[in-house]
């Protein structure tokens, strides 16, 4: 079993981690004092291939692993988690696109997409369908070659600065759950879609984030994802690889705050000696660095497995992400209080990685979802024993 990384992951991190610092970085506290959504710099990470890292090459990406994928995120996200989030998001979206349109979406979309000359939008979540996706309301009925879209999503990352939509609709009856739920993508300026207000949030300020209303909206047929009935599955496909998107997002913000934490504890000096001298912050670090490390290879061992086609997969990827949410959060966290009262104030990114870390925890499924998930598998006959 083989830990290390290969030439061209290596190769990858070095270009990402240098694309970071140089476009990223410098700008993300400004990002979010200003609410400023970096379109440019999205784009011209497109540029570089990330707005398509596992996209299939045919479709204009790169084709790269999920494995692959987590090791270039971590870098974009130590430098502003919010704006690398928007851009997994994004992966996310174009790789449904490009994995289930019919081959004009596959040839006239997907290729924009994955350049990062069309930004997408994931529209999963609905008022009142957030965990509960299966139950949710937004309705697709057929006239003639189109649908007519109506309902309503909410909590919609980039939704009013994209291009273009993933949409989940009910074509079935109201009572046919999961079965009765399709996926379109769908032009953002469409007649008919109507934006609310950009959300004040806690974090992931570098992103807006608004309702979406669809008030008859036509959709050509054409633009379905898959067979009718089908969107739930693509959906939670899509899912799988978000989850490991943004749990490693959390990776990338908590391994900067841990460097930030180590460069202080020396520089910083209390009672006639650096806070490195001190024990008890001595632990708290090296508990930090377990945590971290922990949450990386239970995310890579999770994207080998959905890499691999494994038939665990999903419960690979529900366990890490509830895993690597949770502890790098508290890294952040951690870090914070290390810096004492200098971690609370803006002029240094400890607050501004806790705020942006704090809603992994609750999107793309929340933890208790993932516990679900995970509880659910193992009671089946001999799932424990598979992933031994």
């Amino acid at each position: 079993m083989n830990f290390d990384l290969t030439e061209d992951q290596l190769a990858f991190r070095e270009a990402a981690k240098a694309f970071a610092e140089k476009a990223m970085a410098p700008h993300a506290a400004k990002w979010d004092a200003d609410h400023l959504f970096p379109v440019e710099v999205i784009r011209e990470a497109g540029e570089m291939g990330f707005c398509g890292i596992y996209t299939p090459e045919a479709q204009g990406g790169m084709g790269l692993s999920r494995l692959d994928t987590s090791v270039i995120v971590e870098e974009l996200a130590a430098a502003c988690p919010s704006t690398a989030a928007y851009i997994t998001i994004h992966n996310m979206a174009t790789w449904m696109v490009a994995q289930f349109g019919n081959a004009d979406i596959q040839k006239q979309i997907a290729p924009k997409m994955a350049s990062g000359e069309w930004l997408g939008s994931y529209c999963l979540t609905e008022p009142g369908a957030g965990s509960d996706a299966g139950n949710l309301r937004t309705k697709a009925t057929r006239d003639g070659d189109s649908y007519l879209l109506n309902g309503s999503k909410v909590f919609i990352s980039g939704a009013g600065a994209t291009q273009m939509l993933v949409v989940m609709a009910r074509t079935g009856e109201p009572d046919s759950g999961p079965k009765g739920i399709s996926a379109f993508v769908v032009p953002a300026d469409s007649d008919g879609i109507h934006y609310g207000k950009a959300e004040e949030k806690m974090g992931w300020n570098s992103q807006p984030t608004r309702q979406i209303t669809f008030e008859n909206v036509r959709v050509p047929a054409n633009n379905r994802l898959g067979e009718e009935g089908q969107g739930f599955m693509i959906a939670m496909k899509g899912l799988d690889g978000g989850r490991l998107n943004i749990a490693t997002c959390s990776i990338g913000g908590a391994h900067a705050a841990l460097l930030r934490a180590r460069n202080y504890m020396h520089e910083r000096e209390q009672f006639g000696q650096s806070l490195a001298g001190f024990q008890a912050l001595q632990f708290k670090l090296a508990d930090m660095a377990t945590n971290l490390v922990a949450a990386r290879q239970m995310v890579r061992l999770a994207a080998y497995r959905l890499d691999q086609g494994d038939n665990e997969a999903t419960l690979h990827c529900a366990m890490a992400k509830r895993f690597a949410t949770d502890a790098c959060f508290d890294v952040c966290n951690e870090a914070l209080q290390l810096h004492g009262g200098y971690g609370y104030i803006r002029e240094y990114p400890l607050e501004r990685y806790v705020r942006d870390l704090r809603v992994h925890q609750i999107l793309e499924g929340t933890n208790e979802i993932m516990r679900l998930i995970v509880a659910r598998r193992l009671l089946e006959p001999g799932v424990a024993e598979a992933i031994q």
